[in-house]
């Protein structure tokens, strides 16, 4: 618990006064929802503890019940610090699954819908002096399908691709002082070509005063941008050129100054809200410059074309499921996957904490941020993930390590989407909503089959290393097959010249313990499972047409055991002979 206290939860956005709330909070299960009635907002039941950022399904609660429980309670007192004193005060959920009710001293002062993003509100009317109280109420329908559920399973066992649940609160909670004027968000967005970086922020001014915002730019510790805005209007936009002032000016247009795995260079930032000589607000932040482009049929870093070697990564961890266990899980999940010559990860069905997002900016590992899917097909279901989404995009576009977007994989949730117009209509209404919120990357309406548009084609295809090399030798015989009986294109729709890509292959299963478990082939020993991870790979390292992948999986998931690591992050067979295998397709700088 100690690592999780420690680090400060939206990197991108940080603020050095802070309180962590995590840790042991009051708990109640509601099975009989009698909890409104009876106001336990008022006068919280005794009994249970948990664990807080961690689902009372998980061990690391202290609780590890995997029954249903549609509706639990969370409650735990706290006292503003005494130098926080006359500033507003902030209260932040970092994600709360799925239905969230916020009282604060027996008031209520928030709802959010959405179990994978963040929120806030501001408490300050509601405090007292001394000790307060938090209480949180959670809705989390264990059978509705139509809800934004990615790999949690609507039923109590979890059984074939799907795992136990995550309930309630599951990502950390804390608070911050704040002034009345202060930051309200920021939006970086680079362009290499003309080597300037693009600022937009919003700014909350609750005074009337002309009050200055002061933006400072460094590179390897150097100052390269010193500039003061007058803060005219709420929202400014302001752009920084950057590559005239970058210490390495012998190679100003390759990695002395881009973002890439290879050379992960970022840009630390400085923000201040001024009011004369006063400091209202300071935030850390920084950025990377890089470019994402699809040029001629290939993905394009940094205006090269660049061949992504993926890992699909579920995010799941044996003692707490969707939480990691410490902020250097998530750091290790990124080391060991480049450890194997992976530059990046497809993270599956999952909006992965923004700490992970952190590790892979800093380390240099490109994303690729799926959203987590309903199972069937509604219009309160469109609403749901939607409005979802469009948090998340919000959440992670600053960071440069996102490549791509997937708003919906293999037709969940569109299951007739082949065929029926409305289904078609979803998937094509979010590839627009994404591309309408983030011009910079590209996006897939349906990554593995049945797309409509896309700007990378890709298919999910598990038969064998031989069939692999001979079915994607063509651009026809690629787009014109059918994995698990399924078109690539939806009815109505063509291939129109994008990159190819294999985002899911493999998913070799290798069983090292007591623990039963499937994949789609398996083995019987460390050598053969490199064996056949050699010969998968390179039948698509021989595809023309082929320009990057996505091997299933990362780590084995409760009754997966596919991973090349297992559930507790063991490497099922040395990892330096798969990166000698990834390592024969290198990059070029």
């Amino acid at each position: 618990m100690a690592n999780l206290q420690n680090e400060y939860p939206r990197p991108q956005f940080k603020r050095s006064e802070w309180v962590n709330l995590n840790g042991d909070w009051n708990f109640a299960i509601d099975d009989e929802n009698k909890g409104l009635t009876e106001k336990w907002y008022q006068s919280f039941p005794t009994g249970k503890k948990i664990i807080v950022p961690f689902a009372y399904q998980t061990e690391k609660s202290s609780i590890g019940d995997p029954s249903f429980h549609d509706v639990v309670w969370y409650q735990r007192h706290f006292t503003i610090p005494k130098e926080w004193e006359g500033k507003q005060q902030l209260l932040h959920f970092g994600a709360v699954d799925y239905r969230a009710w916020v009282y604060v001293n027996g008031e209520l002062l928030t709802f959010h819908e959405g179990g994978h993003t963040p929120f806030s509100v501001n408490m300050t009317n509601a405090l007292k002096d001394g000790e307060n109280s938090i209480v949180v109420r959670v809705e989390d329908p264990s059978e509705d399908v139509t809800i934004p559920r990615g790999k949690q399973y609507w039923h109590e066992k979890p059984e074939s691709i799907f795992y136990t649940r995550t309930t309630g609160i599951w990502q950390t909670v804390w608070m911050e002082p704040v002034e009345p004027s202060r930051i309200d968000s920021i939006r970086w967005t680079p362009d290499i070509d003309r080597g300037d970086i693009d600022l937009e922020t919003e700014i909350i001014n609750n005074t009337g005063a002309d009050l200055q915002l002061q933006v400072d730019i460094y590179f390897r510790g150097e100052k390269i941008v010193s500039e003061r805005i007058s803060t005219i209007n709420a929202y400014i936009k302001r752009s920084f050129h950057i590559r005239n002032r970058c210490t390495d000016r012998s190679n100003i247009h390759g990695p002395g100054w881009y973002w890439s795995p290879e050379h992960p260079n970022l840009f630390d930032v400085h923000l201040s809200l001024l009011d004369g000589d006063k400091n209202l607000d300071r935030i850390e932040s920084y950025f990377g410059m890089r470019k994402v482009s699809i040029e001629d049929g290939k993905f394009m870093l940094n205006n090269k074309p660049y061949y992504q070697k993926l890992v699909l990564d579920q995010g799941y961890f044996p003692e707490s499921l969707l939480t990691a266990p410490s902020d250097e899980a998530l750091k290790k999940d990124i080391i060991l996957s480049k450890e194997m010559g992976f530059n990046g990860a497809r993270k599956h069905q999952k909006i992965e904490d923004p700490r992970y997002l952190y590790w892979a900016d800093k380390l240099g590992f490109l994303v690729w941020g799926e959203m987590a899917n309903c199972s069937e097909y509604s219009e309160k279901a469109v609403q749901r993930i939607n409005a979802e989404w469009i948090e998340a995009i919000n959440r992670d576009y600053n960071h440069p390590s996102i490549v791509a977007w997937v708003p919906l994989n293999e037709s969940w949730g569109i299951s007739r989407v082949a065929h029926e117009t409305q289904q078609q209509d979803h998937s094509l209404g979010m590839y627009y909503l994404t591309k309408s919120l983030d011009q910079t990357r590209p996006v897939l309406s349906n990554d593995g089959w049945e797309h409509t548009i896309s700007d990378i084609c890709g298919i999910h295809n598990y038969r064998s290393a031989e069939e692999l090399k001979e079915l994607y030798q063509t651009v026809d015989s690629a787009v014109e097959s059918t994995p698990s009986d399924r078109r690539i294109y939806a009815k109505g729709y063509r291939y129109n010249g994008v990159p190819i890509m294999l985002t899911e292959y493999g998913g070799i299963a290798y069983k090292v313990d007591d623990s039963d478990g499937w994949g789609y082939s398996a083995v019987t020993s460390s050598e053969e499972l490199l064996a056949e991870y050699k010969a998968y790979t390179n039948a698509l390292f021989a595809s023309p047409i082929i320009s990057g992948f996505c091997y299933t999986q990362l780590t084995d998931v409760e009754q997966e055991i596919n991973g090349l690591l297992t559930y507790d992050r063991k490497p099922k067979c040395d990892l330096s002979e798969i990166k000698k295998v990834n390592d024969q397709r290198k990059m070029k700088w």
